[in-house]
């Protein structure tokens, strides 16, 4: 009868596969009480090889991994191992080619992926090779400390259990050592991505104190001298670098948004101490009276404010239970955190800001606490607190590197400013939302310009006033009202509107010329005398009634003698084209113009004479050329003789050609006593315009003048903005959509029942 057989001896077979030649596999019995360090000396005895410690023994079915002592219970009788080399041994191989050709790398990196799902394997990668070279503060090779770095991210990623063994080992001054040592932005990349890896799998207490650990000064002053400050947006490791320090920045700021979404509890004692030490602090400088009585803004009268309406004074709007304003997240708790880290740190400005506030109107206070909530609000919105960051974000700032409370201390400085610009805005509380608004944009645009300290923040946004926004603002319309101008369809409704407007600017001169117009006409043989003409339309348009006047009458329609009839008129001529213009061509057409000047130089049109150094010439008087014949005593009797003498200075007399705003109407004579062309002199620009335009009008001519072109492009932009206020918000296309294609059938009539 055979021995029984020992329960704890299992019979199995292990088969070599370290080595490239394949002896005859191991069959054999293995005690489970044995340890397997004695079991694997056996076997490398049994197949003379070297270095047992090298070797290891993994399973082959169901899933490879290797043996140890924790899961060496599963074996069983009939199993078969392998004996491969050891997970250390394995990690050697593995970093060793990473530092080879391409094709030893890709080989390493494939088998690192095949073996990366052994926990074994995993945990001795990390801790003796791929750690020990993170954590060595000596110098190391480059290559290898940025694939260590890498392969640690990665495991950090893409598995929670063997995060927690890098964890263990890998602590934020060891990796900032290689950020305060190593000055290659590869490098520095590789720590801040492991960072921001470490921080995102982490647990939320955990996260808490890594990111306390990188805002103190210690790690903040690394992180500011050494990445943030030396590399920007634009340099030649810019893209990497700048994405991980915005996802480094992002999380850092996220870590405000618990307090953002906490809202206040009535039971929260620590919260209502707060609120009452805001009250506290205010009164005790309301008692001592900060500001003294020239301090106080001249034309406000000072008043103590009563104890019942100190919340008030405040800024509360619940001011009988403050706690109440709390409740709305966000911002939640975080407004009163940064309420009282102000009233706090920054007790100077909190006193001034809540005492000038207590000394004006009611309707002209700014409201300290509704102002910090909806402020507290704002910053969360545009530095996107609690906001997942992006993978294509790039935009860091520096200025949140370089302060331990950047964001309470960000709201310290634009409290101040809301304060500033509602001052500046005469703001009542009715106007609290447009100053939010504008404080928004100061505080958008200030951030854009990436200040690189909160200080250099603080003169960028003070000085960057309400004038200066409300003139962006105004630019920026226009602008986006001649961009939106521009498009395809919008010029097809100016091409369909233009005829219409047309036709009401044509009706409007036409209604001037009916009102009629004085006109002024150069008397005939005598120099500088005038008369005057009334001229206006018919009711029915057909006849211009016009005939001579005094200076001071205004004719009825009834009074004008003289008439032409519309359908007589040939052309309305201009200018230079005028008959009463062409029979004065042999005398001057010329303007006088008279300046005081010294002589050297040249001026435009003048004799060889200029003005005083640095200046131009004192224009003294123009006037029409028929002065010629007067002598120069004559025109200069109206001035100081004694001062002109005294100046030492030379008359400076230069002509340009005289521009008058006349016109004529040409029609066929219809009696003896008519002339064929009746002439007019404008006594102004405008009169001028509507008259050539009115009378060209009349003869269905285009209406020539700037001021119709003018008049045409206000009305149309009035016109299409008023069409476009249902549109606001809608993109414009840039063509239009296309026409579907008919239905199969027409069938789909409705029939009533």
């Amino acid at each position: 009868m055979a021995p029984p057989r020992d329960s704890n001896v299992v019979k199995l077979a292990v088969e070599m596969r370290a080595l490239d030649t394949k002896p005859v596999p191991f069959l054999g019995g293995f005690s489970l009480q044995d340890p397997l360090a004695a079991f694997i000396l056996e076997l490398c005895a049994h197949w003379k090889v070297e270095h047992p410690d090298h070797f290891a023994l993994q399973y082959t079915d169901p899933s490879v991994y290797y043996v140890t002592e924790k899961n060496r219970s599963k074996i069983k009788d009939g199993t078969v191992l392998h004996l491969v080399f050891s997970a250390g041994k394995t990690a050697d191989d593995i970093l060793h080619k990473l530092r080879k050709t391409s094709e030893e790398r890709k080989e390493a990196l494939e088998k690192l992926v095949r073996m990366s799902g052994d926990v074994t394997f995993a945990n001795e990668f990390i801790r003796r090779k791929v750690a020990s070279y993170v954590n060595y503060h000596g110098s190391v090779d480059v290559r290898t400390l940025n694939s260590s770095l890498t392969i640690l991210e990665n495991i950090v990623i893409n598995s929670q259990t063997k995060y927690l063994v890098v964890e263990k080992h890998i602590t934020i001054a060891k990796l900032l050592h290689h950020i305060s040592n190593n000055k290659k932005g590869e490098i520095q990349q590789a720590v801040l991505a492991l960072v921001n890896a470490m921080i995102q799998k982490s647990e939320p207490q955990k996260r808490k104190c890594w990111c306390n650990t990188l805002t103190s000064r210690q790690y903040r002053t690394i992180l500011s001298n050494n990445v943030v400050l030396p590399h920007g947006e634009n340099s030649s490791v810019g893209s990497d670098l700048a994405h991980q320090l915005y996802v480094l920045q992002q999380l850092l700021l996220n870590q405000y948004e618990e307090r953002m979404n906490t809202s206040m509890d009535v039971n929260d004692q620590d919260a209502t101490e707060k609120i009452k030490e805001l009250r506290k602090i205010a009164l005790s400088l309301m008692e001592s009276n900060i500001l003294s009585p020239e301090q106080v803004p001249s034309g406000i009268t000072p008043r103590r404010p009563e104890y019942k309406k100190e919340y008030k004074k405040l800024g509360f709007k619940n001011d009988i239970n403050p706690a109440q304003d709390f409740k709305d997240t966000p911002p939640g708790m975080l407004a009163l955190d940064n309420m009282i880290y102000f009233a706090r740190n920054h007790s100077d400005q909190y006193a001034k800001l809540v005492l000038e506030n207590c000394y004006r109107a009611d309707s002209h206070e700014c409201p300290f606490g509704r102002a910090s909530i909806e402020l507290t609000k704002l910053l969360c919105e545009v530095l996107k607190i609690g906001d997942v960051p992006t993978e294509q974000g790039q935009s860091y700032h520096a200025m949140f590197f370089s302060f331990d409370y950047v964001f309470e201390e960000l709201f310290s400085i634009c409290i101040v400013l809301l304060n500033k610009t509602w001052k500046e805005m005469k703001a009542t509380t009715e106007d609290f939302s447009k100053v939010v608004s504008v404080v928004k944009e100061q505080i958008k645009r200030s951030i854009l310009k990436q200040p690189p300290t909160l200080e250099e923040f603080r003169k960028a946004i003070n000085n960057l006033t309400y004038a200066e926004i409300a003139e962006i603002w105004r630019q920026e319309r226009l602008n986006n009202e001649e961009q939106e101008m521009q498009a395809p369809p919008i010029k097809e409704l100016r091409r369909s509107l233009m005829p219409d407007i047309l036709e009401l600017i044509q009706q409007h001169r036409l209604r001037y010329l009916v009102e009629g117009t004085k006109f002024k006409i150069l008397a005939r043989g005598v120099r500088l005398k005038y008369n005057f003409r009334y001229c206006r339309l018919s009711p029915n348009h057909k006849f211009l009634h016009y005939d001579d006047c005094d200076e001071k009458s205004v004719p009825s329609l009834d009074e004008l003698g003289k008439k032409i009839s519309i359908v007589d008129i040939k052309s309305v001529v201009t200018g230079k084209d005028c008959p009463h213009m062409k029979e004065k061509s042999g005398s001057s057409t010329h303007c006088l113009h008279v300046f005081l000047g010294l002589p050297s130089g040249r001026r435009p049109g003048t004799s060889n004479l200029t003005a005083l150094p640095n200046a131009s010439p004192s224009l003294l008087f123009k006037c029409s050329n028929h002065l010629n014949r007067l002598t120069l005593s004559t025109v200069l009797s109206s001035f100081n003789p004694h001062s002109l003498a005294t100046s030492s200075l030379h008359l400076l007399i230069c002509e340009e050609e005289s521009c008058q705003p006349c016109f004529s109407v040409l029609h066929d004579s219809s009696g003896i006593s008519e002339t064929n062309s009746v002439d007019f002199v404008a006594p102004d620009e405008k009169n001028y315009n509507y008259w050539v335009d009115g009378l060209n009008a009349l003869l269905r001519q285009r209406m020539p003048s700037q001021q119709t072109a003018a008049d045409l492009e206000t009305l149309l932009n009035m016109e299409i903005k008023l069409r476009l206020l249902d549109a606001e918000g809608v993109t414009i296309p840039s063509s239009q959509p296309p026409i579907p294609p008919p239905p199969p059938n027409y069938s789909f009539c409705y029939q009533l029942p």
